[in-house]
């Protein structure tokens, strides 16, 4: 990120250049790819090279941002030990919500996925990458920086981060345990980053499942709205 405020205008670097019809083709296959995409909770053992773990990371980097703030860290562990302390941080967490601490309906709509407590997929990944909001910025002198859209922009570039693990092979499972400030003494942040999600990354073990509910998705015209 430049320090310069000046508003420097740069002809546009890339440009696709497609036919209505070109366009409907890699859109749909695009569509088709995602269609392949799942969330899994059953890791095998083979190792992901971190180069490929920063490949993906540099591509939700990319994503767009509020004032081009890019408010988003990324902590990738692979080491055993950091990661069992994370699991057991997190079940602590997740017994609580278990046992009736998420309320009966919440309960209830996560019955058909089949989640409970016990996380074993937070040691057996090879990676998880801990995702973590910057509420602020700090500059060079110590000043604080107010960011905008933290949220929204961490939102996409998670977004980006998820697809662009699929686009390399590997399947990613989503981990909100709440509270989940034991992450930012594990992972060796300040508090003005908030931590919003611990995603699980690796190869699907031979045995995955994915549970029958998670393949029924809403259908197109509950989901678009076309004002002609």
């Amino acid at each position: 990120m430049s320090d310069d405020p000046t508003y420097q205008p740069l002809p546009l670097p890339f440009r696709h250049d497609m036919s209505d019809e070109e366009m409907l083709a890699s859109a749909r296959v695009f569509r088709d790819t995602m269609a392949t995409r799942h969330t899994v909770r059953d890791y095998d053992t083979r190792a992901v090279p971190v180069e490929v773990i920063a490949a993906c990371v540099e591509a939700a980097g990319l994503a767009p941002s509020g004032a081009n703030q890019q408010p988003w860290r990324f902590v990738a562990v692979a080491e055993a030990d950091a990661k069992r302390r994370i699991r057991r941080a997190a079940e602590d967490e997740e017994w609580r919500f278990y046992d009736g601490g998420g309320g009966e309906a919440w309960l209830a709509a996560l019955e058909p996925i089949g989640t409970d407590a016990d996380k074993p997929h937070l040691e057996l990944a090879p990676w998880l990458i801990v995702i973590f909001a910057e509420r602020y910025g700090v500059g060079d002198d110590g000043r604080r920086i107010k960011h905008y859209y933290v949220g929204e922009s961490v939102g996409i570039a998670t977004g980006v981060l998820i697809t662009a693990l699929h686009h390399a092979g590997l399947v990613s499972l989503t981990h909100t345990p709440n509270p989940m400030k034991f992450l930012n003494e594990l992972c060796g942040l300040p508090e003005r980053f908030k931590p919003v999600m611990i995603l699980a990354v690796g190869h699907p073990a031979a045995g995955a499942t994915v549970p029958a509910a998670a393949k029924r998705k809403k259908p197109l015209d509950a989901i678009l709205t076309v004002l002609p």
